[in-house]
């Protein structure tokens, strides 16, 4: 097993991309500490790792809780003695251009998709630098490397957090520490409701995917899981810095 007797904490594991990493790290042996804003999320998907003969237990958290965030994660690291894979994953999509978003539509992407990420990595490295070995692994988006139209915010906090991602990486790696950026494309899932909006509606989404994605199909959850998995595990273990776009090639 790839991540046999370690430790993995992911936040947003409650749905979507965040589950799917959580169950593909349990099933090659992680113990996983499940996390989502709704418990009762996060709690069915530790459930569904533990019948499955994984570790793995639920916690409700809200990312945008500072001290929550950071506590989680040193918790985790006491009661488990170490931590090794963290997967900083919540976030939010907030459409609109420039003269169509407030102020408090910024500010809760930038909390969500840049600051949350910042704290929860501050608090992982406080362990996996003495450790001297540790993956982070920090969502952003093909957003991060492309620019989307009327998502000015979604684009913004993508990019920052890709740039946040390399800083981190380049700083630590004498450490041992690595920290790379997952940046999915469209993967079918609810976190597509902004752009639903923007779009105009599901219809018009799909016809979008279809017709612009070259590969012509939504990325599926499992992709993306076998993705975090490979960033968690010793086969990225060169591997740091990186901006892994997984997008059906709608990027290039």
């Amino acid at each position: 097993m790839m991540l046999k007797n370690r430790v993995a904490f992911v936040t947003g594991a409650g749905a979507g991309i965040g589950r799917a990493g959580a169950i593909a790290m349990a099933r090659e042996g992680a113990r996983v500490v499940v996390t989502d804003l709704i418990a009762d999320r996060a709690a069915a998907v530790a459930a569904e790792i533990t019948a499955q003969g994984g570790q793995a237990e639920g916690i409700g958290l809200d990312v945008t809780d500072d001290g929550a965030l950071s506590g989680a994660i040193l918790d985790t690291a006491t009661r488990f003695g170490r931590l090794d894979v963290l997967h900083s994953h919540a976030g939010v999509q907030v459409p609109g251009r420039l003269d169509q978003l407030d102020v408090d539509g910024m500010d809760l992407s930038w909390r969500l998709n840049v600051r949350a990420h910042f704290v929860a990595a501050k608090a992982a490295m406080s362990i996996m630098a003495p450790q001297r070995t540790g993956s982070i692994i920090i969502t952003s988006s093909n957003s991060g490397v492309q620019y989307d139209r009327e998502m000015i915010a979604y684009c913004t906090t993508k990019h920052a957090v890709i740039a946040m991602t390399r800083q981190i990486a380049a700083d630590y790696a004498r450490h041992n520490v690595r920290c790379n950026a997952l940046c999915p494309g469209f993967v079918d899932t609810v976190f597509n409701t902004g752009f639903e909006e923007q779009m105009g509606g599901r219809a018009a989404l799909e016809s979008y995917v279809r017709d612009t994605i070259p590969m012509g199909r939504f990325g599926t959850p499992e992709e993306m899981g076998e993705a975090i998995l490979y960033l968690a595990s010793d086969r990225s273990a060169f591997m740091t810095g990186h901006a892994l776009v997984i997008d059906g090639a709608e990027s290039i």
